[in-house]
């Protein structure tokens, strides 16, 4: 079907053009609000600009289109294949996109407010600049879960949504604002957090080996139970958040804020604190083999029963902190 003989039949009210073969059709700044073309062959089609709210592309072929600025606001695109898409600009506000293809998209700066993204595959996708702000890409079982594997979200907006569980290994989330933001075990190996924002940000059992987080603010987060195994967390600020039972060997945490954090139970040997400020944090039964503790502020901090015999020491300060024989430390 040509583009002018689908325009003619939706000015005369017809909306339903289901399972139609419609691959490269020339659809640019078109208003087809409502229009359906679920399970249709779009290959390589033009909607740029064109107004789609409330369409229907449910299992539809759009790999390779070109949806620049459109506007698919509240649209139906769920198990649709979008497979190297452009959609840079588009407006995805309350779409649903569960099952959908994204891998290798476009999406620079498209707003994907409060969209449904649950078992979306976004591998290798582009989002930078993008808003995912109420997102849901949560999915109970393990099958569901969803995939940005390798994706860039650099200064992506995801506050307060839920990635339990996703496979975000290497997704670079550079600059990203991830306030809220629900990672609990999620898999997120190599992944990029460099200047992300992760206030209070929930990290329990995620699996951050060999991660980048320098600079990245984790103020109150948690992350109990964690692998931070050779990550890095340099410069990165960590007050008050949560460690328990956290692995963290080989880490670097060189001048890190630790500032009234939970390390209790964590696992740290071979760790890099140097200069780090663990002041008025709590360390009890943490273990620190070999850990380089060289100038770091312990003020104020509880060691009880902490592992630091085999640790650097040099120059590190501990006045006021509980040891771990339960002493009270003083200069005199």
């Amino acid at each position: 079907m040509e583009a002018k003989e689908l325009l003619e039949r939706y000015a005369t009210g017809q909306t339903q053009f289901e399972g139609a073969n419609l691959s490269g059709i020339d659809l640019q700044d078109e208003d087809l609000i409502g229009i359906i073309l679920n399970q249709c062959d779009l290959h390589g089609a033009n909607f740029g600009f064109a107004y789609l709210n409330r369409s229907q592309f449910v299992s539809a072929n759009l790999a390779g289109c070109d949806l620049r600025g459109a506007n698919l606001s509240q649209a139906n695109l769920e198990g649709a294949n979008l497979r190297n898409a452009n959609l840079h600009g588009a407006v995805l506000q309350g779409a649903n996109l569960c099952g959908a293809d994204l891998s290798l998209a476009t999406l620079i700066d498209t707003n994907l407010i409060g969209a449904d993204l649950r078992k979306i595959k976004l591998n290798g996708a582009n989002l930078r600049g993008a808003s995912l702000r109420g997102a849901n890409l949560r999915m109970e079982r393990k099958s569901g879960q969803a995939n940005l594997q390798g994706a860039r979200l650099t200064r992506v907006d995801l506050e307060e949504v839920n990635l339990r569980g996703a496979n975000l290994s290497q997704v670079d989330f550079s600059g990203s604002n991830l306030k809220q933001v629900t990672l609990s075990q999620s898999d997120l190996r190599g992944a990029n957090l460099s200047k992300a924002i992760l206030k209070d940000a929930v990290l329990i059992e995620a699996d951050l080996t060999g991660a980048t987080l320098t600079g990245a603010d984790l103020t109150a987060a948690k992350l109990s139970g964690a692998i931070l195994v050779e990550a890095d967390l340099s410069q990165a600020i960590l007050r008050r958040a949560i460690f328990s039972q956290s692995k963290m060997g080989r880490a670097s945490l060189v001048g890190v804020n630790l500032n009234a954090a939970v390390l209790n139970q964590a696992d740290l040997s071979r760790a890099n604190l140097q200069g780090a400020d663990l002041s008025d944090a709590e360390l009890v039964e943490a273990y620190l083999a070999r850990a380089n503790l060289s100038t770091a502020n312990f003020t104020g901090a509880n060691l009880l029963r902490a592992e630091i015999s085999s640790a650097d020491l040099l120059g590190a300060i501990f006045d006021g902190a509980t040891m771990p024989d339960g002493k009270i430390f003083s200069r005199e």
